[in-house]
Protein backbone atom coordinates (compact mmCIF):
# COMPACT_ATOMS: atom_id res chain seq x y z
CA UNK A 1 0.00 0.00 0.00
CA UNK A 2 1.00 3.59 -0.72
CA UNK A 3 1.60 6.27 1.87
CA UNK A 4 -1.70 7.85 3.49
CA UNK A 5 -4.14 9.82 0.87
CA UNK A 6 -4.72 12.96 1.35
CA UNK A 7 -7.22 15.18 0.23
CA UNK A 8 -6.38 15.27 -3.33
CA UNK A 9 -4.68 11.93 -3.59
CA UNK A 10 -6.92 9.44 -5.77
CA UNK A 11 -7.11 6.33 -4.06
CA UNK A 12 -7.31 3.25 -6.17
CA UNK A 13 -8.29 -0.26 -4.46
CA UNK A 14 -7.29 -4.02 -6.20
CA UNK A 15 -7.87 -7.46 -4.22
CA UNK A 16 -5.63 -9.68 -2.93
CA UNK A 17 -5.81 -12.50 -5.75
CA UNK A 18 -2.59 -12.81 -7.78
CA UNK A 19 -2.02 -10.30 -10.04
CA UNK A 20 1.52 -9.74 -11.51
CA UNK A 21 4.00 -7.11 -10.21
CA UNK A 22 4.19 -4.76 -12.53
CA UNK A 23 0.87 -3.59 -11.31
CA UNK A 24 1.89 -2.46 -8.05
CA UNK A 25 5.15 -1.32 -9.21
CA UNK A 26 3.20 1.46 -11.91
CA UNK A 27 1.14 2.66 -9.21
CA UNK A 28 3.73 2.68 -6.64
CA UNK A 29 5.41 5.57 -9.28
CA UNK A 30 2.22 7.24 -10.48
CA UNK A 31 2.06 10.29 -8.26
CA UNK A 32 -0.91 11.11 -6.34
CA UNK A 33 -2.91 7.83 -6.31
CA UNK A 34 -2.78 5.69 -3.11
CA UNK A 35 -2.66 1.79 -3.31
CA UNK A 36 -5.24 -0.32 -1.21
CA UNK A 37 -4.84 -4.48 -1.49
CA UNK A 38 -7.97 -5.32 0.09
CA UNK A 39 -8.79 -9.55 0.63
CA UNK A 40 -10.71 -11.31 -1.52
CA UNK A 41 -11.87 -13.43 1.31
CA UNK A 42 -11.82 -13.28 5.22
CA UNK A 43 -12.66 -9.90 6.13
CA UNK A 44 -15.34 -8.58 4.25
CA UNK A 45 -16.27 -5.77 6.47
CA UNK A 46 -12.43 -4.43 5.73
CA UNK A 47 -12.73 -5.08 1.82
CA UNK A 48 -16.55 -3.14 1.84
CA UNK A 49 -14.91 -0.15 3.74
CA UNK A 50 -12.28 -0.08 1.54
CA UNK A 51 -14.33 0.01 -1.46
CA UNK A 52 -16.78 2.47 -0.19
CA UNK A 53 -13.82 5.23 -0.55
CA UNK A 54 -12.64 4.60 -3.64
CA UNK A 55 -12.26 6.35 -6.77
CA UNK A 56 -10.66 3.46 -8.43
CA UNK A 57 -11.20 -0.08 -8.60
CA UNK A 58 -9.02 -2.69 -10.77
CA UNK A 59 -11.47 -5.63 -10.76
CA UNK A 60 -9.99 -9.39 -11.84
CA UNK A 61 -12.54 -10.61 -14.87
CA UNK A 62 -12.03 -14.45 -13.65
CA UNK A 63 -16.17 -14.78 -13.07
CA UNK A 64 -15.26 -18.08 -11.26
CA UNK A 65 -12.07 -16.68 -8.96
CA UNK A 66 -13.98 -13.56 -7.58
CA UNK A 67 -16.47 -13.46 -4.94
CA UNK A 68 -19.93 -12.51 -6.20
CA UNK A 69 -20.15 -9.72 -3.97
CA UNK A 70 -17.14 -8.04 -5.61
CA UNK A 71 -18.21 -7.93 -9.07
CA UNK A 72 -19.00 -4.13 -10.10
CA UNK A 73 -22.66 -4.59 -10.13
CA UNK A 74 -25.76 -1.48 -9.38
CA UNK A 75 -25.56 -3.38 -6.11
CA UNK A 76 -21.63 -2.58 -5.06
CA UNK A 77 -21.57 0.90 -7.14
CA UNK A 78 -24.60 2.18 -4.76
CA UNK A 79 -22.39 1.45 -1.82
CA UNK A 80 -19.59 3.35 -4.02
CA UNK A 81 -20.49 6.73 -4.52
CA UNK A 82 -16.38 8.26 -5.11
CA UNK A 83 -15.95 5.71 -7.42
CA UNK A 84 -14.88 6.97 -10.82
CA UNK A 85 -13.66 4.10 -12.90
CA UNK A 86 -13.65 0.60 -13.33
CA UNK A 87 -10.53 -1.91 -14.89
CA UNK A 88 -11.05 -5.13 -15.80
CA UNK A 89 -7.97 -7.31 -15.16
CA UNK A 90 -8.31 -9.16 -18.41
CA UNK A 91 -10.13 -8.54 -22.37
CA UNK A 92 -13.10 -10.05 -20.68
CA UNK A 93 -15.26 -7.89 -18.53
CA UNK A 94 -17.67 -10.27 -17.27
CA UNK A 95 -17.80 -9.64 -13.91
CA UNK A 96 -18.52 -5.98 -14.27
CA UNK A 97 -22.05 -4.27 -15.36
CA UNK A 98 -21.20 -1.65 -17.93
CA UNK A 99 -24.81 -0.41 -18.55
CA UNK A 100 -24.59 0.32 -14.28
CA UNK A 101 -21.58 2.22 -14.40
CA UNK A 102 -22.16 3.71 -17.23
CA UNK A 103 -25.31 5.31 -15.30
CA UNK A 104 -23.74 5.49 -12.66
CA UNK A 105 -21.07 8.18 -14.56
CA UNK A 106 -17.90 5.75 -13.87
CA UNK A 107 -15.66 5.14 -16.94
CA UNK A 108 -14.95 1.26 -17.85
CA UNK A 109 -11.46 -0.28 -19.14
CA UNK A 110 -10.66 -3.58 -20.50
CA UNK A 111 -7.15 -5.07 -21.81
CA UNK A 112 -8.04 -5.99 -25.11
CA UNK A 113 -4.63 -6.90 -26.81
CA UNK A 114 -3.20 -7.78 -24.00
CA UNK A 115 -2.89 -11.27 -24.30
CA UNK A 116 -3.64 -11.51 -27.82
CA UNK A 117 -0.15 -13.54 -28.91
CA UNK A 118 -1.02 -15.89 -26.09
CA UNK A 119 -4.34 -16.83 -27.08
CA UNK A 120 -3.44 -16.94 -30.66
CA UNK A 121 -1.55 -19.41 -29.76
CA UNK A 122 -3.46 -20.91 -27.80
CA UNK A 123 -5.83 -21.71 -30.65
CA UNK A 124 -3.61 -23.76 -32.35
CA UNK A 125 -1.84 -25.62 -29.64
CA UNK A 126 -6.10 -26.83 -29.28
CA UNK A 127 -6.11 -27.22 -33.12
CA UNK A 128 -3.27 -29.26 -33.30
CA UNK A 129 -3.47 -31.14 -30.34
CA UNK A 130 -7.25 -32.43 -31.31
CA UNK A 131 -5.73 -32.94 -35.34
CA UNK A 132 -3.00 -35.19 -34.67
CA UNK A 133 -4.79 -37.26 -31.19
CA UNK A 134 -1.35 -35.48 -29.12
CA UNK A 135 -3.53 -36.06 -25.99
CA UNK A 136 -4.46 -39.65 -26.76
CA UNK A 137 -0.83 -40.35 -27.80
CA UNK A 138 0.43 -39.45 -24.56
CA UNK A 139 -2.16 -41.25 -22.68
CA UNK A 140 -1.57 -44.32 -24.60
CA UNK A 141 2.21 -44.22 -24.63
CA UNK A 142 2.18 -44.21 -20.45
CA UNK A 143 -1.13 -46.52 -20.03
CA UNK A 144 -0.99 -49.26 -22.87
CA UNK A 145 1.54 -51.32 -25.23
CA UNK A 146 0.42 -53.56 -27.97
CA UNK A 147 -0.49 -50.82 -30.16
CA UNK A 148 0.91 -48.90 -33.36
CA UNK A 149 1.43 -45.69 -34.87
CA UNK A 150 -1.50 -46.35 -37.36
CA UNK A 151 -4.02 -47.01 -34.08
CA UNK A 152 -3.14 -43.22 -33.74
CA UNK A 153 -3.08 -41.79 -37.25
CA UNK A 154 -4.25 -37.66 -37.22
CA UNK A 155 -5.07 -35.59 -39.82
CA UNK A 156 -2.90 -32.49 -40.86
CA UNK A 157 -4.57 -28.91 -41.02
CA UNK A 158 -2.90 -27.74 -43.83
CA UNK A 159 -4.86 -27.11 -47.08
CA UNK A 160 -8.22 -26.68 -44.20
CA UNK A 161 -10.78 -23.98 -44.11
CA UNK A 162 -10.59 -22.25 -40.94
CA UNK A 163 -13.42 -20.08 -39.87
CA UNK A 164 -13.48 -17.40 -37.17
CA UNK A 165 -16.40 -16.32 -35.25
CA UNK A 166 -15.07 -12.56 -34.34
CA UNK A 167 -11.80 -10.81 -35.75
CA UNK A 168 -10.94 -8.51 -33.37
CA UNK A 169 -6.97 -8.40 -31.85
CA UNK A 170 -7.03 -12.04 -30.89
CA UNK A 171 -8.79 -13.11 -34.62
CA UNK A 172 -6.56 -11.00 -36.74
CA UNK A 173 -3.49 -12.64 -34.83
CA UNK A 174 -4.98 -16.06 -35.54
CA UNK A 175 -5.64 -15.05 -39.14
CA UNK A 176 -2.28 -14.07 -39.72
CA UNK A 177 -0.62 -17.09 -38.21
CA UNK A 178 -3.20 -19.42 -40.59
CA UNK A 179 -0.89 -18.25 -43.33
CA UNK A 180 1.94 -20.35 -42.20
CA UNK A 181 -0.04 -23.04 -41.81
CA UNK A 182 -1.47 -23.12 -45.67
CA UNK A 183 -4.92 -22.29 -44.57
CA UNK A 184 -7.81 -20.24 -46.15
CA UNK A 185 -9.59 -17.77 -43.60
CA UNK A 186 -13.48 -17.28 -43.20
CA UNK A 187 -14.07 -14.47 -40.64
CA UNK A 188 -17.71 -13.65 -39.82
CA UNK A 189 -17.84 -10.41 -37.33
CA UNK A 190 -21.01 -7.93 -37.80
CA UNK A 191 -19.18 -5.52 -36.01
CA UNK A 192 -16.83 -5.06 -39.05
CA UNK A 193 -17.15 -4.11 -43.04
CA UNK A 194 -15.79 -6.85 -45.65
CA UNK A 195 -12.98 -4.42 -45.95
CA UNK A 196 -11.92 -4.51 -42.46
CA UNK A 197 -11.96 -8.28 -42.45
CA UNK A 198 -10.23 -8.50 -45.80
CA UNK A 199 -7.39 -6.63 -44.39
CA UNK A 200 -6.95 -8.24 -41.88
CA UNK A 201 -6.47 -11.54 -43.68
CA UNK A 202 -9.65 -13.28 -43.84
CA UNK A 203 -12.51 -13.48 -46.09
CA UNK A 204 -15.95 -12.17 -45.16
CA UNK A 205 -18.92 -14.51 -44.61
CA UNK A 206 -22.00 -15.11 -43.00
CA UNK A 207 -22.11 -16.99 -40.44
CA UNK A 208 -24.25 -19.90 -42.15
CA UNK A 209 -21.87 -19.84 -44.88
CA UNK A 210 -18.94 -20.01 -42.47
CA UNK A 211 -19.92 -23.02 -40.88
CA UNK A 212 -20.64 -25.03 -43.88
CA UNK A 213 -17.12 -24.80 -45.39
CA UNK A 214 -14.86 -24.47 -42.55
CA UNK A 215 -13.53 -27.59 -41.47
CA UNK A 216 -12.48 -25.64 -38.43
CA UNK A 217 -14.25 -23.36 -36.59
CA UNK A 218 -13.00 -21.00 -33.90
CA UNK A 219 -14.35 -18.45 -31.73
CA UNK A 220 -13.07 -15.08 -30.70
CA UNK A 221 -16.25 -13.41 -29.89
CA UNK A 222 -16.96 -11.76 -26.50
CA UNK A 223 -19.56 -13.01 -24.31
CA UNK A 224 -22.59 -10.62 -24.35
CA UNK A 225 -26.80 -10.63 -25.22
CA UNK A 226 -25.71 -11.35 -29.20
CA UNK A 227 -23.34 -14.31 -28.67
CA UNK A 228 -24.73 -15.98 -25.33
CA UNK A 229 -25.89 -19.43 -26.82
CA UNK A 230 -24.78 -18.77 -30.42
CA UNK A 231 -23.42 -22.14 -30.71
CA UNK A 232 -26.17 -24.77 -29.86
CA UNK A 233 -27.27 -28.22 -31.50
CA UNK A 234 -28.30 -25.77 -34.60
CA UNK A 235 -25.29 -24.10 -35.15
CA UNK A 236 -23.51 -27.44 -34.32
CA UNK A 237 -25.50 -29.56 -36.83
CA UNK A 238 -24.75 -26.96 -39.62
CA UNK A 239 -21.58 -27.32 -39.35
CA UNK A 240 -19.28 -29.13 -42.19
CA UNK A 241 -19.41 -33.52 -40.58
CA UNK A 242 -15.80 -34.11 -39.69
CA UNK A 243 -14.96 -30.58 -38.52
CA UNK A 244 -13.03 -29.30 -35.39
CA UNK A 245 -14.96 -26.84 -32.83
CA UNK A 246 -12.47 -24.53 -31.16
CA UNK A 247 -13.13 -21.80 -28.14
CA UNK A 248 -10.97 -19.99 -26.59
CA UNK A 249 -13.84 -17.40 -26.40
CA UNK A 250 -15.85 -17.22 -22.96
CA UNK A 251 -18.20 -20.45 -21.67
CA UNK A 252 -21.65 -19.74 -22.60
CA UNK A 253 -21.16 -18.95 -26.03
CA UNK A 254 -21.08 -22.63 -26.53
CA UNK A 255 -23.86 -24.91 -25.77
CA UNK A 256 -21.77 -27.77 -23.65
CA UNK A 257 -24.76 -30.91 -24.05
CA UNK A 258 -24.93 -29.57 -27.92
CA UNK A 259 -21.32 -29.86 -28.29
CA UNK A 260 -21.49 -33.04 -26.59
CA UNK A 261 -24.07 -34.45 -28.82
CA UNK A 262 -22.47 -33.09 -31.96
CA UNK A 263 -18.98 -35.02 -31.27
CA UNK A 264 -21.08 -38.49 -29.40
CA UNK A 265 -22.64 -38.56 -32.18
CA UNK A 266 -20.21 -38.58 -35.04
CA UNK A 267 -20.72 -35.07 -36.97
CA UNK A 268 -18.06 -33.18 -35.10
CA UNK A 269 -14.16 -34.84 -35.31
CA UNK A 270 -13.31 -33.11 -32.33
CA UNK A 271 -13.24 -30.21 -30.03
CA UNK A 272 -10.67 -27.77 -28.15
CA UNK A 273 -11.89 -25.86 -25.25
CA UNK A 274 -10.28 -23.36 -23.22
CA UNK A 275 -13.82 -22.09 -21.72
CA UNK A 276 -16.63 -23.50 -19.77
CA UNK A 277 -19.65 -22.48 -18.61
CA UNK A 278 -18.17 -23.64 -14.93
CA UNK A 279 -14.30 -22.94 -14.74
CA UNK A 280 -12.71 -25.44 -13.67
CA UNK A 281 -15.30 -27.74 -15.27
CA UNK A 282 -16.50 -30.42 -13.00
CA UNK A 283 -14.38 -33.80 -13.29
CA UNK A 284 -17.49 -35.59 -14.29
CA UNK A 285 -18.65 -33.29 -17.07
CA UNK A 286 -19.29 -35.22 -19.91
CA UNK A 287 -17.30 -33.23 -22.95
CA UNK A 288 -13.94 -34.63 -20.47
CA UNK A 289 -14.84 -37.85 -20.56
CA UNK A 290 -14.77 -37.87 -24.76
CA UNK A 291 -11.09 -39.11 -26.43
CA UNK A 292 -11.40 -35.95 -28.92
CA UNK A 293 -11.94 -33.25 -27.14
CA UNK A 294 -8.52 -31.50 -25.64
CA UNK A 295 -9.87 -29.44 -22.42
CA UNK A 296 -7.91 -26.88 -20.81
CA UNK A 297 -8.37 -24.60 -17.82
CA UNK A 298 -9.08 -20.94 -19.52
CA UNK A 299 -5.20 -20.76 -19.49
CA UNK A 300 -5.10 -19.69 -22.89
CA UNK A 301 -4.08 -16.39 -22.02
CA UNK A 302 -2.59 -17.37 -18.76
CA UNK A 303 0.86 -17.01 -19.53
CA UNK A 304 3.70 -14.47 -17.80
CA UNK A 305 4.19 -12.83 -20.66
CA UNK A 306 0.04 -12.07 -21.42
CA UNK A 307 -0.08 -11.29 -17.38
CA UNK A 308 2.49 -8.62 -17.52
CA UNK A 309 1.22 -7.04 -20.72
CA UNK A 310 -2.45 -7.69 -19.26
CA UNK A 311 -1.61 -6.02 -15.65
CA UNK A 312 0.77 -3.16 -17.21
CA UNK A 313 -1.82 -2.07 -19.30
CA UNK A 314 -4.55 -2.03 -16.40
CA UNK A 315 -2.03 -0.13 -13.77
CA UNK A 316 -1.25 2.79 -16.62
CA UNK A 317 -4.93 2.66 -17.82
CA UNK A 318 -5.87 3.65 -14.38
CA UNK A 319 -3.25 5.65 -14.05
CA UNK A 320 -4.09 7.64 -17.05
CA UNK A 321 -8.22 8.14 -16.30
CA UNK A 322 -7.39 9.47 -12.94
CA UNK A 323 -4.81 12.28 -14.59
CA UNK A 324 -7.95 13.01 -16.32
CA UNK A 325 -7.04 11.96 -19.47
CA UNK A 326 -9.20 9.69 -22.11
CA UNK A 327 -7.72 5.97 -22.01
CA UNK A 328 -7.15 4.04 -25.23
CA UNK A 329 -9.49 0.68 -24.11
CA UNK A 330 -12.71 2.74 -23.21
CA UNK A 331 -15.38 -0.02 -23.05
CA UNK A 332 -17.98 2.95 -22.41
CA UNK A 333 -16.93 6.17 -24.37
CA UNK A 334 -20.74 7.00 -23.52
CA UNK A 335 -19.86 7.75 -20.15
CA UNK A 336 -17.01 9.25 -20.53
CA UNK A 337 -17.77 13.20 -20.01
CA UNK A 338 -19.62 12.49 -16.62
CA UNK A 339 -16.39 10.48 -15.69
CA UNK A 340 -13.93 13.13 -16.40
CA UNK A 341 -15.76 15.90 -14.69
CA UNK A 342 -15.96 13.79 -11.68
CA UNK A 343 -12.25 13.11 -12.07
CA UNK A 344 -11.53 16.81 -12.71
CA UNK A 345 -13.61 16.88 -9.23
CA UNK A 346 -10.88 15.40 -7.32
CA UNK A 347 -8.59 17.49 -7.88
Amino acid sequence: MNGPASASTARLCRLDLWLNPVFDQIIGATPGVALSVLPARGDDARTLAGLRTAHAYHVSAAKDELPRQWFVTAELIAQCPDLVCVSSGGAGYDTIDVAACTAAGIAVVNQAGGNAASVAEHTYALLLAVQRRVVESHQRLRHDTGFSREDLMGHEIHGGVLGLVGLGQIGTRVARIAQGFGLRVLAHDPLLDADTIRSRGAEPAGLDALLAESDFVSLHCPLDASTRGLFGARAFAAMKPGAVFISTARGGIHDEAALYDALRGGHLRGAGLDVWQQEPPGRDAPLLGLANVVATFHTAGVTHEARRNVARSSATQLATMLRGERPPQLINPEAWPAAAQRIANLK
